[in-house]
């Protein structure tokens, strides 16, 4: 489908290459309700550093970021000690309770664990929220002010419908960095980029955004999809963002229901390849490096 990258060669414009977003878990220690949805069976088994490290280095990875996947206080520090425990994971993004008026304590206490420093970011699952507005609650946009305070950054994981809150968020605390995971999950495999063009457009019209080059694999056919179908996604991304406010993320392991680790880092250079070295040192590592402060 696509080249595999070469292990020796160098990161694009001479910045260390970062995949910006990949998570780790082991269904037998915790639980993942979300797995149980069909057709994941082959995501319901634990995924550890130990795999993905010598993927991620074949693929000229030199750090990650970790990014949490279930809604409950006990796994950040799991992430933070499994980030002190190998050089490879430069930042994880974590989970607090963002209603809580306690978040402020709560990023403080998370930075006093073993791995505390590398906590970059916390996200929530707002796509699983049914109120499209969830993020202009003001319990919420009161949490997000302590996480610009606590200099780190938001990840946003939602739906199409839910980049106009998204964008009213960012419009509301200019001083935190949004980051958009999956763009927003366009409908790939549906085709057509209505209504979600223009939402990301808006979204990427706030200086305070920027947006990730992953998991688009999996908005696609899974055992069907081509980079020519990803392509008009990823064009629309590097038009609003530009290649210094995108980042790529390779969304391992959820990138296995439709691509190995390689073919996505493959098709995300295919998807970059006629911009100039320095604009993919940004997509590739600088970006992230940047806004994570790594």
């Amino acid at each position: 489908m696509t080249t595999v990258p070469s292990p020796e060669l160098p990161s694009p414009g001479g910045v260390l290459r970062i995949d910006a977003h990949h998570h780790l878990w082991d269904p037998a220690a915790r639980a993942h309700d979300w797995l149980a949805e069909p057709g994941l069976a082959p995501l319901r088994r634990a995924f550890t550093l130990d795999e993905l490290g010598p993927q991620a280095r074949a693929a000229g990875v030199a750090g990650t970021v970790l990014v949490q996947t279930v809604t409950e206080a006990g796994e950040t520090p799991e992430l933070l000690a499994a980030a002190a425990a190998d050089p490879l994971v430069r930042g994880v993004v974590g989970w607090v309770d963002l209603t809580s008026p306690g978040v402020a304590d709560a990023l403080a206490a998370l930075r006093e664990l073993p791995g505390g420093e590398r906590l970059v970011g916390v996200r929530h699952q707002v796509q699983s929220e049914p109120d499209p507005e969830w993020l202009l609650r003001p319990e919420v946009l009161r949490g997000l002010a302590a996480v610009a305070d606590a200099g780190l950054a938001y990840d946003l994981v939602l739906r199409p419908h839910q980049l106009p809150a998204a964008t009213g968020a960012a419009a509301r605390l200019p001083q935190l960095a949004f980051v958009l995971d999956h763009l927003g999950k366009p409908p790939i495999a549906a085709g057509g980029l209505a209504p979600w063009a223009g939402a990301l457009r808006a979204f990427a019209a706030r200086p305070n955004t920027c947006g990730k080059l992953s998991g688009l694999v999996t908005e696609a056919g899974w055992r069907t999809w081509t980079v020519a179908d990803l392509r008009p996604y990823a064009q629309s991304a590097l038009e609003c963002f530009g290649p210094e406010r995108l980042m790529f993320g390779s969304d391992w392991p959820v990138c296995l229901l439709a691509a190995g680790y390689a073919e996505v880092v493959a098709a995300a250079e295919e998807l970059t390849g006629q911009l100039s070295g320095p604009e993919r040192g940004a997509v590739f590592g600088g970006t992230a490096a940047r806004v994570y402060r790594l």
